[in-house]
Parts: C-alpha cells; sequence; structure tokens
C-alpha cells in the first residue's frame, strides 16, 4: 500500500467533532477544500436552492471589512480564487494560493467563511446568477439537462429530489435572512471537514483548528435517510425544446456506495461498459465506433455532473444513495429510437454474458492505474481523502488497488446480476416535437437504421435485432414537459 505523509486529526468539543484532513509537503502551494456536510438535501421543502444561494453568497461576496470588489482586487495578484461547489450532502470551498501569499489568502478565506458581510447588493447579484444558471446555463445544455431530471425523477419524493440548485421560483422567494438562518444553523463544528494540503508552515493548522471553533458546535436539521423508491415499470420523461439532436439519459437506483464490498467489482464492470470520455468501452465502440450514431456513450455508478466539461468527475460528492446510469450523447432523430434500443439491447448482453476472462484482466489492468489519474493534482488528491471521511474507506486509490488485487471475475459476474437491470427505470430524453418521439417511443414498430457506407454483415444481421427490441413503453409512461417549465 502507498504511503502518504497524512495526519487525520480530529478535534472534540463536547457534543460536537471537527475533523481535519492534513497533508503536509514540501509544495509551495497551499491547497484548501473546507467542507461541510450539509447540502440540497437538507432544503426546507419550500425553499430548494437555500443550500446552493448559500454557499454562493459565501463564495461570491464580500465580508464583513471588504466589499466584493476588494476581495476580487485582492486575490487578482495573487492569482487565486475561492470557489463553491454544493451537492445532496456536501459543501465545499476551495482554492489555492503559494505559500509566500499564505496569510494573506487564509485571511481572506477566513473572512469569507467565518465573517461574512451579507451585503443586500451581493446577495441580489447573486441570486440572479444562480437564476440564470438554470433559465440560461441548464435549460440551454441539453446534456446536463436530461441528467439533472433523470436525478430528479428517480428521487422524488426524497431529500435527493431537488435540482442541487433549486427551482426559479424558489430562488425568487428566499430572502437573504433565510440564507443568514441556514448559515447559523449548518455550518457547524460537528459539519466541517478541514482539508488542507502542501508546504504550509507546521503552526498553521492549529491556526485554522483554532480559528473555526469560532462556529457553533451543533449542526441543524438533517433529514432522515430515504432511500429512492423502487420503480414498479420503466417510465419516460421528453422534455422538449427547440434542439436539433436527442439527448438521452436513463438509468434506476442501486443500493451501492464506496461503503458496499461490491463498489470496485461494480466500479470494474462501469469501467468496461462505459467509462467516461473513453473510447474503449463497449458502449462507446458498438454505438459510435461501429456505427457513427454519436459522439459517447457512457456508464457510471456514482452522480457525475459537468460531464460534457469534464474528463474525470470531481470530487466531495460523497451520496448515501446512488443510481446506474447510461448516457447516450445527442443523436440525430430518426436514429434516436435505434440509438436507445441499441443500449437496452448491450445491456441486456452484459447481464447475460457477464465479463470475459479476457475481458476482466484487460479492465483490472487499466482500473489500476486510471484511479491514480483521478488524484493527480493536490487539489483532487485532498478531496478524495476528505471523501474517504464519509465513507468510513481507506483513501481511494488504496481501496481500489487493494480490491483490485483480490477480485476475482465470478465475483463482478455476480454484482452484475446483483445490481444491473433492463427493466424498472426511468428514461429521460431531450428533444424537439415531444408528442411524435412519444409516439415512437410508445410503438413496437422496428426503428431499421440505414449507414451511408457498408457495414460488416455480423452488424447488419445484430441491427435486424437490435430494431426490434421491446422498450416497454406504453404511451400513458411517457411524459412531454417544456422545457421552460423544468425546475421552474
Amino acid at each position: 500500500m502507498k504511503f502518504f505523509a497524512l495526519l487525520l486529526l480530529t478535534s472534540s468539543l463536547a457534543a460536537a467533532q471537527m475533523r481535519v484532513m492534513a497533508k503536509p509537503g514540501k509544495s509551495p502551494l497551499v491547497t484548501f477544500r473546507i467542507v461541510f456536510t450539509t447540502g440540497a438535501a437538507t432544503d426546507p421543502t419550500d425553499k430548494p436552492g437555500l443550500a446552493y444561494l448559500t454557499a454562493q453568497m459565501l463564495a461570491g461576496s464580500g465580508t464583513k471589512e471588504m466589499t466584493y470588489r476588494q476581495v476580487v482586487d485582492t486575490l487578482f495578484p495573487m492569482a487565486a480564487s475561492v470557489s463553491a461547489q454544493v451537492d445532496k450532502e456536501m459543501s465545499t470551498f476551495s482554492g489555492a494560493t503559494h505559500v509566500d501569499n499564505l496569510d494573506e489568502y487564509y485571511k481572506l478565506l477566513h473572512d469569507m467563511l467565518l465573517d461574512p458581510g451579507w451585503r443586500p447588493e451581493d446577495f441580489q447579484r447573486v441570486k440572479d446568477d444562480a437564476i440564470n444558471a438554470i433559465r440560461v446555463g441548464l435549460r440551454s445544455n441539453d446534456e446536463e439537462l436530461g441528467k439533472e431530471v433523470l436525478y430528479q425523477n428517480i428521487c422524488q419524493g426524497t431529500p435527493y429530489g431537488q435540482y442541487n440548485g433549486g427551482t426559479i421560483s424558489s430562488l425568487e422567494s428566499i430572502k437573504l435572512d433565510d440564507v443568514k438562518s441556514f448559515y447559523h444553523s449548518h455550518y457547524s463544528q460537528s459539519n466541517l471537514i478541514l482539508g488542507v494540503a502542501g508546504g504550509y508552515p507546521a503552526a498553521f493548522l492549529e491556526r485554522m483548528k483554532k480559528d473555526f471553533r469560532a462556529l457553533p458546535q451543533g449542526a441543524g436539521f438533517h433529514p432522515r435517510a430515504q432511500a429512492p423508491k423502487l420503480i414498479e415499470n420503466t417510465r419516460a420523461i421528453i422534455v422538449e425544446k427547440d434542439t436539433r439532436s436527442v439527448a438521452f439519459s436513463f438509468g434506476f437506483p442501486i443500493s451501492l456506495t464506496r461503503r458496499n464490498p461490491d463498489y470496485t467489482a461494480m466500479l470494474l464492470v462501469s469501467t468496461y461498459f462505459g467509462l467516461h470520455r473513453m473510447s474503449s468501452g463497449v458502449l462507446y465502440q458498438e454505438m459510435r465506433e461501429k456505427r457513427g450514431l454519436n459522439y459517447g456513450d457512457y456508464s457510471y455508478i456514482e452522480y457525475f455532473p459537468r460531464g460534457m466539461f469534464r474528463m474525470e468527475p470531481d470530487p466531495n460528492l460523497a451520496r448515501r444513495f446512488q443510481i446506474f446510469q447510461i448516457w447516450i450523447r445527442p443523436v440525430e432523430p430518426p436514429t434516436a429510437k435505434f440509438a436507445l434500443r441499441l443500449a437496452l439491447y448491450e445491456l441486456d448482453k452484459l447481464i447475460k454474458d457477464g465479463i470475459s476472462e479476457e475481458a476482466f484482466e484487460r479492465t483490472r489492468d487499466f482500473l489500476g492505474k486510471y484511479v491514480n489519474v483521478l488524484t493527480r493534482t493536490r487539489s483532487a488528491d485532498l478531496g478524495y481523502s476528505i471523501d474517504g471521511l464519509f465513507y468510513d474507506r481507506l483513501y481511494y486509490v488504496d481501496m481500489v488497488k487493494s480490491e483490485l488485487a483480490k477480485l476475482t471475475r465470478e465475483q463482478v459476474n455476480s454484482a452484475i446480476h446483483r445490481y444491473l437491470r433492463t427493466n424498472r427505470m426511468v428514461i429521460v430524453a431531450v428533444s424537439r416535437d415531444g408528442e411524435a418521439l412519444r409516439r415512437q417511443l410508445s410503438s413496437d414498430d422496428p426503428s431499421p437504421m440505414t449507414y451511408n457506407s457498408p457495414k460488416p454483415e455480423a452488424i447488419l444481421r445484430e441491427d435486424k435485432t437490435v430494431e426490434k427490441w421491446p422498450l416497454n413503453l406504453p404511451a400513458d409512461s411517457i411524459a412531454v414537459v417544456p422545457a421552460e417549465k423544468v425546475f421552474q
């Protein structure tokens, strides 16, 4: 097992416990990831987006001493920033600075998180940005929109059932006092993981710990853990908007997180079947390389937002509940039904046939090296270390490598049968003319594939099976929703 200069420190404070992930080193850069284990899952039911607004207010506003413009002007010559990321159970503040600027940068970071200015003009700007992130950003991004609608629908009725950024109507109704109240209730020592890495002085860590003890000890209300409901029959949502292509995302809940002993087996399965942005996956090979259907096709066992912008997932998106998901990057409307059928056909083949010994060995060797890529930056390395605290597991790279060494093909194929299926799922499409697509998907009619160039006979024979593959989607199981009403 690889050894790290890693210190796991805890400070017991009566009824609360602050956790610290410290990774001292010789780098001249000092990296921060300050995580509060609160997020969108703790939003009041009538105020989705409150956790998001709170974090963005802290990272994108002034302090009690300095205006936002002064904060920006101070950070600029240091080539530094403070950013916020909000998920269901984590709100993360990250940044880095050269050790020569550590005192000045840390004072800003300290004041932003512990002594915010709460100026009304900052709040209005942050709120407008949050609203536009949905109205202009998310709704114009077919791929990310489809994935978020998928999660919302699968998790409806649970604390995970709202988009992290909330809804437009809720954001419009949230007041500055709501943000202050959320901050004072949830930003506490018991919710805090202080993360710092790099060449900081030895006394600096004690200074940080002392400073953050100014936070209250107790945590605010946390909703009871509630798994997504079982999906009884496959259903679909078509988000209708003026777009040239059709983006698909589909999936279902799985009882699998990094705490689960089957995690590494299923990570290998997802890597083999459709690793993000990699051409080696089965889905990519069958759909893009052999048939030229679209840009790429991937599978996931963990939440992976912003996938169209990123090569690897962000850390600090730890969740107690996950879904298995397949992402079909947009296809041309005439081939949309065939593409969906082909993805389900390949998933069915995976379940029935499993992974061959040769594919198992090849994927295991690749995955053992690929996990190193995920933590190649100091910030990612620190983030994965913090996630290990959340899941109460080893450091991610060590955990995966250790379990890969003991993993067998039989264990992998057994996990496939336990966790994967081709029915009882949610399918989301973002498409023009939703009613036309609903008629197509609800029909059992064949959807033959045509090509502009000759294809091998084996592919043409397989296509004959795929074009009739059952979708089991009666018309009343398919909803059509205008894009302007999504997350409204």
